[in-house]
């Protein structure tokens, strides 16, 4: 059968996801049982699909440029509290993502400490519908901590890694949307475990990843040269974050469907495949040989090219950033889009396989990033 793949969108480190890692819970239920109250926000108009990436990549744009009409209040926290707060947002995120973190120290301790504390809020938003106490947390939950999220927006942090952030929001053009986004994707969690289309699952790869690329985007910088329009940019930063959640999703696709009943891959996509979802939860092994069927690796392959266009889309706009931010961002993209390679390497299965990149490979990797990070800026 022939199906054209599409290109990635019109599009940075994604949240790294069930990685069935347990440590200790950064967020205990009764962290979202009592929030301050704060005035209601103003709701941006209902979107869908990829109206809600854009809606929120111009309110990042506005405010990165100046523009903060009806911005929140920015208060700055200081003190050894707040000191504190960012020595243990650095614990966490060396903790969780020793790869990511590493790739930190190459920034600016001012840079360093604010991704720190948006890693951290990522990773305590996650845990609210994919860790230990997942069970216990409801929508009016996740409605609690968007509260609280607006009140840390306002100077009114609930806690210390809350102060952190606040903090990180006075020093740098941060807008609040993607970060409800991201709420709203786990909202999009607690409910939803099929998707029928690409289009429904490139907006929740927006919610759960490329709201990441637009809370980080500012804090990394831009390239001191570049004196262009900052779409770019920003778009190829959201085309990262889409790239490194599908390549999570293909790499996860039995883990999801055997532990969790959830399929991300687009079923309308399986069908023109010939796949049907019951084939899925069970594994596409051919009974006689116990090796992937071809529908599944006809499947993979359109998959993994539209995955890889989205590292392209993403290519160009790394050389924009800040030098200081380019070599960890650069190592990212490279390491994460080796997943992919490893998926072919594992003939596809990745129902009873689980692809990843090899520490020897790492570090033969790491070198042609900053490699690649040095390379001068081509002229615009």
């Amino acid at each position: 059968m022939s199906l054209k793949s599409t290109r990635c969108g019109h599009t940075c480190t994604a949240r790294a996801r069930r990685t069935g890692v347990t440590r200790a819970t950064l967020l205990r239920p009764s962290d979202v049982a009592s929030v301050p109250t704060t005035s209601a926000p103003v709701e941006p108009p209902r979107l869908h699909g990829r109206e809600v990436e854009d809606y929120a990549m111009w309110r990042c744009i506005e405010t990165h440029q100046g523009r903060k009409t009806g911005s929140p209040r920015r208060l700055r926290w200081s003190g050894g509290v707040l000191d504190l707060a960012y020595e243990k947002c650095g614990q966490v995120t060396s903790e969780y993502a020793k790869t990511f973190y590493l790739g930190t120290q190459l920034m600016t301790p001012a840079q360093a400490k604010a991704v720190w504390a948006v890693y951290v809020w990522c990773r305590r938003t996650d845990e609210l519908v994919d860790g230990p106490n997942a069970s216990k947390i409801t929508p009016k939950a996740l409605d609690r901590w968007e509260e609280r999220l607006e009140a840390l927006f306002d100077g009114k942090p609930y806690d210390e890694l809350d102060a952190a952030l606040t903090d990180t929001i006075s020093r740098f053009p941060l807008h609040i949307q993607p970060f409800r986004d991201m709420i709203e994707g786990m909202r999009m969690d607690l409910v939803k475990s099929r998707y029928e289309t690409y289009d429904e699952l490139y907006e929740y790869c927006y919610r759960v990843a490329g709201t990441v690329a637009l809370m980080t985007t500012p804090i990394m910088g831009i390239e001191p040269s570049y004196k262009g329009p900052l779409e770019p940019v920003y778009r190829a930063a959201l085309a990262l974050g889409t790239a490194n959640q599908l390549t999570n999703i293909l790499r996860d696709v039995g883990e999801d469907a055997y532990q969790r009943n959830r399929i991300y891959v687009p079923l309308d996509e399986l069908d023109k495949f010939g796949i049907a979802e019951k084939e899925l939860l069970t594994g596409l092994h051919a009974p006689t040989t116990g090796k992937i069927d071809d529908r599944w690796r006809r499947f993979m392959r359109f998959q993994i090219e539209r995955a890889r266009q989205c590292f392209a889309d993403a290519e160009a706009g790394v050389d924009l950033l800040d030098p200081k931010a380019r070599w960890p961002v650069w190592s990212a993209l490279i390491l994460y889009r080796q997943i992919l390679d490893a998926i072919e390497v594992n003939d596809y299965d990745n129902f009873t396989m689980r692809a990843y990149v090899p520490k020897w490979r790492k570090l033969v990797s790491l070198p042609l990033a900053y490699t690649r990070a040095l390379l001068p800026v081509r002229s615009r």
